[in-house]
């Protein structure tokens, strides 16, 4: 039996091609996105372009910090000056194949630091679709002001 959660009403679907993997080009199909791709040169490439982990860190830091707006506003707390920066690595994991993990430091100025870990809690355990998407698949290390999610 499956434990997904399933979406209960579709309310936007994003659309983007690649052609040519980590060397090839992404585009979106309102014409947004447009860019090329290149192999980091960490990995063996010349780098020069975008590449999948800085998309999926920019989708998640974006997405994070709208469910902590989110959050914040439904416990009246102001976050106007609020940030998420992220980190997405990959390397190689055990067995074959690649794996990513994820760091997202959320920035919460001048907001109490008890306030901001409830806030960012359940930003990531109850309203993120991202932090949904990899519990329990990608190592995500979250933390708010400066210190660690409790």
């Amino acid at each position: 039996m499956s434990n997904l959660s399933k979406v209960q009403k579709i309310v936007y679907t994003a659309h983007a091609k690649v052609a040519g993997g980590r060397e090839g080009h992404v585009e979106s199909d309102d014409g947004l996105i447009k860019l090329d791709l290149r192999l980091p040169k960490e990995m063996g490439g010349n780098g020069g372009g975008s590449n999948p982990e800085q998309l999926f860190a920019a989708g998640y830091a974006a997405c994070f910090e709208g469910a902590v707006r989110f959050v914040a506003g439904q416990k009246k707390v102001k976050v106007d000056n609020a940030s998420v920066a992220s980190s997405v690595g990959i390397g190689p994991r055990e067995g074959s194949g690649f794996a990513v993990q994820v760091k997202l430091e959320v920035t919460l100025p001048g907001v109490d630091d008890a306030v901001a870990q409830e806030i960012v809690k359940t930003a990531h355990e109850d309203v993120c679709p991202y932090s949904h998407a990899t519990r329990g698949n990608v190592d995500v290390d979250v933390s708010v002001n400066g210190k660690a999610l409790a």
